[in-house]
């Protein structure tokens, strides 16, 4: 046995990655991460009302009125009413108000709200909240479809018969569901921010200057410059107009100088044309006060944004369509919405309409009484009678104030909307 060889020293070479690990780490390691769990409550409302409680009245305990299904948090809901209460030990002396889920789910956690309200007026509205509550008992817990939440004993039905929450035979309740959920946010350590797409800005440039226009189109003598792909892209009428069958094209052209085609448009006035043109290229509408602007009748139907949507339907320009029915819904009144309904139904507005029959409906005492309906009964008749039909499913039939008879019966057996009798005329 050689004596030095516990003396030995490891040959020269490199040094190995253990003697250096911790100085390497050091120099190498990463950004510090975060994260952060998120728990929290999607919220929301649905608004029940009950017109002919004393009907109800009778139909057995343990069975109930069912709300329309609303959805929160991704789940369905319905607020179910009692007339004869839940449980039979009370009697029938309670009605009994929940909330249930409607729709599949396992172990759904949330916070509910009930308020039965005061419709005297005076605000003094019964609340019975669970959200107050959730620092000291938590969520609930409904454990699959069909589970509740609520009270049996909501209000007792002597006291809730001669109370202020009760009024023209109809209840209101409001419903709030807070579904929990949980996030993870986590924060990387660089980001960049991407900013909004400025294409409808250089565009807009490129209309501006003039810069590569091969067509020219004539509206009622006002020569306005463009570009063909950009108007084929965006329209499908120009693309026929402008790339379609030659010999239909031929009808429009009028001619043709420095190899720009020149082509009629006699179905637009030319402020209508440019606000149709500027939507085109930078995809928004133009200002407002140029919306607004008509004549000095002043009805809907004379202002840009009335124009500016008949274009858009008579081009093919969907979300123009969609912009200036948005634009037009911000403006419904009592006095307007007459008008703006049959504007909408003329130029396949189908969302506009839709919200103009809902307010029509919900404000119908005062609407019969514009020159609007009036207007509609000697163009549209039609459309006073999707009015009626809107009233009569409407969800809200006591809101007529008391009347002992709804405006739909008034004016299907000839009275007017004061109540009193008219005669027809034959």
């Amino acid at each position: 046995m050689d004596d030095d060889a516990g003396d030995a020293s490891p040959p020269p070479g490199p040094v190995p990655p253990a003697a250096t690990g911790a100085s390497s780490s050091r120099d190498m390691a990463a950004s510090p991460t975060s994260s952060r769990s998120v728990t929290e409550t999607v919220n929301g409302s649905h608004r029940f009302v009950i017109q002919g409680y004393s009907l109800a009245k009778g139909m057995g305990v343990g069975k109930h009125i069912a709300s329309e299904t609303f959805t929160v948090g991704g789940y369905q809901w319905a607020i179910y009413f009692y007339p004869d209460g839940k449980n039979p030990e009370d009697n029938s002396a309670y009605v009994s108000v929940f909330i249930a889920l409607a729709s599949e789910g396992t172990d759904v956690r949330a916070l509910f709200e009930l308020t039965l309200q005061d419709q005297s007026g005076k605000g003094k509205h019964k609340v019975h909240s669970h959200f107050d509550r959730s620092l000291e008992s938590g969520p609930y817990t409904l454990k699959y479809r069909g589970s509740m939440w609520g009270y049996k004993r909501f209000f007792r039905r002597t006291a809730l018969e001669t109370s202020d929450f009760l009024k023209d035979d109809c209840l209101r309740i409001n419903c709030t569901v807070g579904v929990v959920v949980s996030t993870i946010d986590y924060s990387r350590p660089h980001s960049i921010q991407v900013p909004d797409s400025d294409i409808g800005y250089h565009f807009g440039s490129l209309l501006d200057s003039n810069e590569g226009v091969d067509v020219i189109l004539n509206v009622s003598g006002e020569r306005f410059h463009a570009h063909k792909l950009v108007l084929a892209a965006r329209s499908t009428v120009f693309r026929s107009k402008l790339f379609g069958d030659e010999s239909e094209g031929d009808k429009n052209e009028v001619n043709e100088s420095e190899d720009l085609k020149e082509i009629v448009i006699d179905d637009l006035e030319p402020k209508v044309f440019k606000a149709m043109l500027h939507f085109i290229y930078r995809d928004t509408l133009v200002d407002d006060y140029e919306l607004d602007a008509s004549s000095s009748m002043g009805s809907i139907f004379d202002t840009l944004a009335a124009k500016l949507l008949a274009a858009a339907d008579k081009y093919d320009l969907g979300r123009l369509r969609f912009l200036c029915e948005s634009y037009l819904c911000k403006g419904i009144s009592v006095a307007s919405v007459a008008n703006t309904l049959a504007l909408a139904d003329s130029h396949h507005a189908m969302e506009l309409k839709a919200v103009c029959l809902k307010f029509a409906a919900e404000n119908l005492s005062a609407v019969i009484r514009t020159d609007g309906f009036d207007y509609l009964k000697d163009n549209c008749p039609s459309l006073q009678s999707e009015i009626l039909r809107t009233v009569a499913g409407c969800e809200e039939p006591c809101s007529s104030g008391g009347k002992s008879q709804s405006v739909w019966g008034q004016l299907s057996d000839g009275g007017d909307t004061s109540g009193r009798r008219v005669r027809p005329r034959i």
